[in-house]
């Protein structure tokens, strides 16, 4: 059903009261620059052509006139370091001009009840007085002085700060009105709703005087003001007198910066505790609505009133019919932008705070909306239109009321509201209640009073100038030796051997070099197993490597910690299927106790209960979280893509289900038999690069590997290439904002293959770098995406390889990313490379080489691969020369023969209904 279902007649009625009536009494001729816009209901828009929006409403009812100029700026308009702006420029318009030194003085002379306010969305100037042509000439002369001559003085600034300070200090005092504060700002992350219209005090007490001005400059012009004038008065010569005064004032050529922020959808209940002196409790429940000019806000808005009604209300059955509060309340703010609605009870002293706050949100978010009726619909609406006339009909409430609808967005909303509140039905309540006071939706507060409340100390400027004069002046770093990075250098300076022992060899590549602090790393690799033996292991290898830090022989997890602390150092074990790593950083001097606390931890692993337990919850939370994921389901849907082994192989590839079912089968006692059964010497090999001793280190492993049981003879797990046929998987990933696309493509190919450095390079200028084609094409100029590129790799074992792509790009733009994706790709295939890219990409490449070679880290790491392949840096500097040979046509060649875009297998995580 249509809950506005009459509207259409409603709209009839108001395209016949919009249409142009007479021009202004007597039909005279309207002044020179203004022209009649539409009248309603004897309201009469007018617009100057410097952009100046008025409403006149004559009534002569009463003998009273108002005014009021209202500004569409408010606190909302304010940036970083400018909070309370807006409502400081209200206090000093009435410090007057040059032509009126003081407004305030002048008022009170005359009569007039003046004065001015800001909120969020508007700042405005109103006066009501006895009706007058002398006085509202007067008034409406100063509304166009101080529009463009208002004085913003330091010296006015400064007598006025004491004002504004004890305005802000009168909010303070209040608990109700902090508490609210406090949760807006909660409840608003990013809009500036969520600031408290009289500003940051800090903001306030330091704004400077210049920022002001340009604030005033910029927001007090005629073309963002309405000018309202109602009661009595004489149309005819209140617009000439508004021509006149206003007319002159120019249209301003600047342009009014954009607004684009807008308040992300809140996705889980947040709450606030505020604690101070005095007072009673209050429970304060807050959810966010849509503007004030969108039909929802109406059904909203009433539905609010219902719910808090009293007596009759569930809130007040719920809370204060139970002893709970002494009242409640709840209001619908009606705002230009997304605005919400608060309820709240004043807590009964004796009563629970928390209980009340939770029979409030149950209430509201379970129990009440199914309790309202027709009758509660009748009663408010009656009540709702009973005001409406009422402010209609009196001239001062009315000018009000004008200028609210304006803050709003659009006066007419004054009269629009009044045909939805007429056309809403109690399904169309009941139906917005509930799409809106939803426990992720809302933010709660809490206020109780303490009479000690304890606050963290407010930080004072920091003090440098001790400290300084204690750090000695005139010092140099410590002169650490030149390291040459070229290849042939880095095989000269280290030394491999291989140190044999009575349970098995030791591989050795030891890169002894000096470096600032003594610093060194190392890798050692130990080996263990092969397929067969490891076949049903499930997580053990990987279970059994990540509990070697969490406890050992002697050795709680914490005191593990404390003592690589102790050592300034640190440790990390990783497996892969039957290899274990283990990486080290420390210094020259203790480098000898790290090796010697690895092993210890490497022999003597305690695998404590609760530790396993604290790991396989750790795990179970992220494989649960991962199943989310995008980045998670493409990846995962394409490693399983024509796997060709079973689920008891170690190179399986499990469902999250599977992974799930896993962590769950852990045990002690499995974790005590696997290391059991395959930790040990045999088949290990340490690279070490930075300040060592070579013999130390030596004599080091000789202490640590004594004794030590041998492990079942190692045996490479390979990774043969498989033919992956093409295939296109849609997952989809509901309430996620970021999609990810991933694609892969087997190649049959081994890095000592002659076309490897040529694909090395045509995957770096495809998707490798910022300059790349992909990056270029898809986040440069396509800007559809945050991160994209690709990679390629080859085994140094088998033929086999792989070609990847990835993005990441927004839901609503999953499709048009593959569809570019695809583009650029098939351009790139068709167009190929030039000599001058080719040229540049093996520029940049030598360089990343080179930037590695520098880093100790990466030398340790690059030695202990060239163990398991029986290489060394001569290798790098190989492909170093076969990269500088490049010709465009070898690289093209390689790129058309091998990376083939109609072969890859796609997978695009998105959520299936995006929002815009």
């Amino acid at each position: 059903m249509n809950p506005f279902r009459i509207f259409p007649a409603l709209l009839i009625l108001i395209l016949m009261t919009v249409l142009p009536g007479p021009a202004h009494a007597d039909d005279a001729p309207l002044p020179a620059g203004v022209r009649q816009i539409v009248m309603i209901e004897g309201v009469t828009e007018y617009r100057l052509d410097n952009g100046l929006q008025v409403l006149l409403s004559p009534d002569d009812s009463r003998a009273r006139t108002s005014v009021n100029m209202s500004y569409r700026v408010g606190s909302r308009h304010e940036g970083p370091g400018e909070t309370g702006m807006a409502h400081l420029l209200e206090h000093l318009l009435f410090r007057g001009s040059p032509k009126y030194p003081d407004a305030l003085a002048e008022f009170a002379r005359r009569g007039l009840a003046a004065n001015g306010s800001t909120t969020a969305d508007l700042t405005n100037y109103y006066a009501t007085f006895a009706s007058d042509p002398d006085t509202l000439r007067w008034y409406l002369s100063w509304q166009a002085d101080a529009m463009l001559n208002a004085r913003i003085a330091r010296a006015d600034l400064d007598a006025e700060m004491p004002v504004v300070r004890n305005e802000m200090e009168r909010g303070e005092n209040s608990p109700f009105s902090m508490l609210m504060q406090q949760v807006a700002s909660a409840a608003y992350v990013w809009h500036p709703y969520g600031r408290s219209v009289i500003g940051a005090r800090s903001d306030v007490e330091h704004v400077g005087i210049e920022p002001l001005r340009a604030f005033y400059h910029r927001y007090y012009q005629p073309d963002n003001a309405t000018l309202i004038v109602t009661g009595r008065f004489d149309a005819r010569q209140v617009l000439r007198w508004i021509a006149q005064d206003f007319g002159a004032i120019p249209r301003p050529a600047r342009t009014l910066p954009p607004e684009y922020t807008r308040e992300p959808v809140q996705q889980g209940a947040r709450s606030v505790t505020l604690r101070r002196i005095g007072g009673s409790p209050i429970a304060l429940a807050q959810y966010h609505l849509p503007e004030a000019a969108d039909d929802a806000y109406t059904a909203l808005s009433i539905g609010a009133a219902m719910l808090a009604d009293t007596p009759a209300g569930p809130l007040y059955q719920a809370l204060v019919a139970k002893g709970l509060a002494s009242n409640v309340f709840g209001f619908a703010r009606a705002m230009r932008q997304p605005g919400y609605a608060v309820f709240g009870a004043q807590i009964q002293p004796d009563a629970d705070p928390q209980a009340a706050l939770a029979a409030l949100t149950r209430s509201l978010e379970t129990d009440a909306i199914g309790q309202l009726d027709q009758a509660a619909l009748d009663r408010i609406r009656t009540a709702w239109l009973n005001d409406w006339k009422h402010i209609y009909n009196r001239s001062d409430a009315l000018s009000e009321a004008l200028s609210d609808a304006v803050a709003q967005g659009d006066w007419r909303l004054f009269f629009i509201e009044r045909l939805r509140v007429q056309a809403l039905t109690l399904e169309t309540i009941r139906t917005q209640l509930g799409a809106w006071l939803l426990p992720s939706n809302r933010t709660s507060g809490l206020y109780l009073p303490t009479a000690e409340p304890k606050y963290a100390p407010g930080p004072a400027p920091a003090d440098l100038a001790s400290w300084i004069a204690r750090i000695p002046a005139g010092t140099g770093r410590p002169a650490v030796g030149h390291f040459d990075t070229r290849p042939e250098a880095i095989d000269a300076t280290t030394r491999r051997s291989i140190l044999t022992l009575p349970n098995g060899p030791v591989e050795l590549a030891l890169l002894p070099k000096e470096t600032a602090g003594g610093q060194v790393h190392a890798v050692l690799r130990m080996g263990f197993g092969n397929a067969e033996a490891l076949r049903g292991q499930g997580l053990a290898p990987f279970a059994t490597s990540a509990m070697l830090l969490r406890g050992a022989e002697g050795m709680s997890r914490q005191q593990i910690e404390d003592r690589l602390n102790a050592l300034d150092s640190a440790l990390s074990f990783s497996d892969d299927g039957n290899v274990l790593s283990l990486s080290m950083r420390s210094d020259r001097a203790r480098l000898p106790e790290v090796l010697g606390l690895a092993f210890h931890l490497l022999r003597n692993p305690a695998f404590p209960e609760d530790e396993l337990e604290r790991l396989k919850r750790s795990l179970r939370t992220h494989v649960e979280n991962d199943a989310a994921s995008p980045a998670y389901l493409v990846r995962n849907a394409l490693q399983r893509h024509g796997q060709p082994w079973d689920p008891d192989d170690l190179r399986y590839t499990p469902t999250t289900d599977e992974t799930l079912a896993r962590i769950a089968a852990l045990s002690r006692d499995q974790l005590q038999r696997f290391h059991a059964r395959f930790y040990g010497a045999g088949h290990l090999s340490l690279a070490v690069a930075g300040d060592f001793d070579p013999e130390e280190v030596e004599r080091s492993l000789r202490a640590g590997l004594e004794g030590w049981r041998t492990a079942p003879p190692y045996e490479r797990l390979a990774e043969p290439w498989y033919a992956m046929r093409p295939e296109t998987f849609r997952i989809p990933a509901p309430g996620k904002a970021n999609a990810e696309y991933r694609a892969a493509l087997p190649l049959k190919i081994r890095d000592t293959d002659p076309r490897w450095p040529a694909l090395m390079l045509a995957n770096y200028l495809i998707g490798g770098s910022e300059d790349s084609r992909l990056w270029q094409g898809i986040r440069v100029r396509g800007g559809l995406s945050y991160g994209v590129g690709s990679a390629v790799s080859a085994s140094p074992f088998e033929d086999s390889g792989a070609w990847t792509l990835f993005a990441s790009t927004a839901a609503r733009n999953a499709d048009p990313l593959r569809a570019a994706m695809r583009t650029v790709l098939d351009d790139t295939l068709k167009t190929g490379f030039t000599q001058a890219e080719v040229d540049q990409g093996v520029h940049s490449l030598l360089n990343y080489l080179e930037l590695g070679r520098s880093d100790d880290r990466y030398l340790a790491s690059r030695w202990i691969d060239y163990l398991d392949t029986g290489r060394s840096f001569a290798w790098q500097q190989h492909v170093i020369d076969q990269l500088r040979s490049l010709k465009a046509a070898q690289v093209n060649a390689a790129m058309r023969e091998l990376l083939r875009p109609d072969q890859l297998s796609i997978a695009v995580a998105a959520d299936p209904d995006p929002k815009p």
